[in-house]
């Protein structure tokens, strides 16, 4: 049955996030919108996500505004839904993950690229004091803000619509100190403004003008980079990561592999080393469950996960993407082939939504397609280990009697030392890959 001819569209699951701030309005009465259309782009402290129509039509009015707040069933707009065509009564509405909400809505702490202009100005009377809408920064620059004990509606913006951005906050704050100072104390001549912290007490490096050694070109990060930057730097600087190194001997296993591979051409899927790797990260898992765990927020006392959703980390033409696996333990080497596949496809063309993303308890990250000897994997905090894998080579090993030719696999598992010690880690790599080297003991 067809939607009736005035629509109301409301906001869709948006996930774990509710009372969500909207910073940019996309649409006007009057404006004529199809399904998927960005109506809204929606700011929360770990997400920066756009708000799709799940109708298409005329709009004939706006509920909401920028500075509201809006939740999932909050109504956005009304449409004449007789200017295009509509979602049949009782269909899902489209998840809010499209294109740049991809990684957004798993990754936290992400930070507006900074702005390469001069300085931020004083402030004036025509700043975002006399403005009744909130001030418009991202969360890492208000969470700043917080730290300094700065007003953000106080801070000129000089962002692209309005935003506040680091080096605005950072400049305002220097200047507010310089205001403060002794009374008739002039400022050194050739005072070099205080290197701002890159977080933990940690100095940024000193900007440079590369173009004065030669021609130079600006390109701007992809988003998903944008995004997952500071998420990767948060989990560097807060988890002691340790790097475990070791070879399984998947002879046996990856010629049982490509016996299934060849069959499954046929059906239009591959079989990858990936899908026996996640059975066996299973075994281990189950093995020694303090891997497939997390800290509590008071880092006193362990969360063990009876449950075993693996993320597995894909390239994308936009950067690394991590998708989880659910319930792996559950799942046939041939059912992980193909949802493998499916879920690599959809991570290329950017079709993944924010469930897609979140709940993993133990990550893989492989590169065996592309090369490698080792290399160290940054944990997908809150997750307490993540494991690496490069290309597998032939050498020579002694059997007792001479050299046989078998094929390694290298494993490197990197783990936070709060919970995992390196013995441990031993153990559960060894263990990996000692279920690696038998296909029969991915059954068991």
């Amino acid at each position: 049955m067809s939607a009736p001819a005035a629509t109301q569209v409301t906001v869709p699951d948006i996930g774990d996030f509710s009372d969500v701030p909207i910073i940019e309005v996309h649409v006007s009465p009057g404006d004529v919108i199809a399904v998927d259309d960005p109506l809204l782009t929606l700011e929360s402290d770990k997400a920066t996500m756009d708000v799709p129509s799940s109708h298409a039509g005329l709009v004939t009015e706006v509920l909401v505004a920028v500075g509201g707040q809006v939740s999932k069933g909050t109504p956005v707009v009304v449409l004449d839904a007789g200017e295009g065509e509509a979602v049949e009564d009782g269909a899902a509405a489209p998840p809010p993950a499209r294109g740049r909400a991809v990684a957004e809505a798993e990754v936290a702490a992400q930070e507006p690229p900074t702005e390469t202009a001069a300085p931020a100005p004083a402030p004036s009377p025509s700043t975002n004091g006399t403005s009744d809408l909130p001030p418009h920064a991202g969360p890492s620059v208000r969470k700043l803000a917080r730290e300094f004990g700065v007003d953000l509606a106080t801070i000129p913006a000089t962002g692209p619509k309005g935003r506040i951005t680091k080096n605005d906050l950072l400049g305002f704050v220097r200047g507010a100190g310089a205001a403060t100072g002794t009374a008739g104390a002039a400022p050194p001549a050739a005072a070099a403004p205080a290197p701002s912290s890159g977080g933990m007490g940690i100095p940024e490096v000193p900007a440079q003008d590369f173009s004065v050694f030669g021609p130079v070109e600006t390109q701007p990060l992809s988003r998903i980079t944008r995004i997952s930057g500071p998420f990767l730097h948060r989990s560097w600087l807060n988890v002691p990561h340790v790097t475990h190194n070791d070879d399984a001997d998947i002879t046996d296993t990856d010629r049982y592999r490509k016996e299934l591979d060849t069959a499954a051409k046929n059906e239009g899927y591959r079989v990858t080393l990936l899908a026996f790797l996640m059975k066996a990260a299973v075994s281990a898992l189950k093995a020694f469950p303090t891997v497939n765990a997390s800290l509590t927020p008071e880092k006193d006392a362990l969360i063990l996960k009876r449950y075993y959703h693996l993320g597995v980390a894909v390239d994308t033409p936009g950067g690394l993407v991590v998708p989880v696996v659910r319930d792996v333990d559950r799942k046939g080497l041939v059912e992980l082939s193909k949802e493998l596949g499916e879920v690599s496809a959809r991570a290329r063309d950017g079709k993944l939504t924010a469930d897609d993303m979140r709940g993993g308890t133990f990550t893989i990250s492989s590169l065996g397609g592309i090369g490698g000897t080792a290399f160290t994997p940054i944990v997908n905090a809150p997750e307490v280990a993540i494991l690496g894998v490069v290309r597998s080579r032939v050498a020579p090993v002694w059997d007792g009697e001479a050299f046989q030719p078998r094929t390694l696999l290298p494993l490197c598992l990197s783990y936070d030392h709060r919970v995992i010690d390196g013995a441990l880690a031993a153990r559960f790599t060894r263990h990996l890959a000692h279920v690696m080297g038998d296909e029969r003991r991915l059954l068991l």
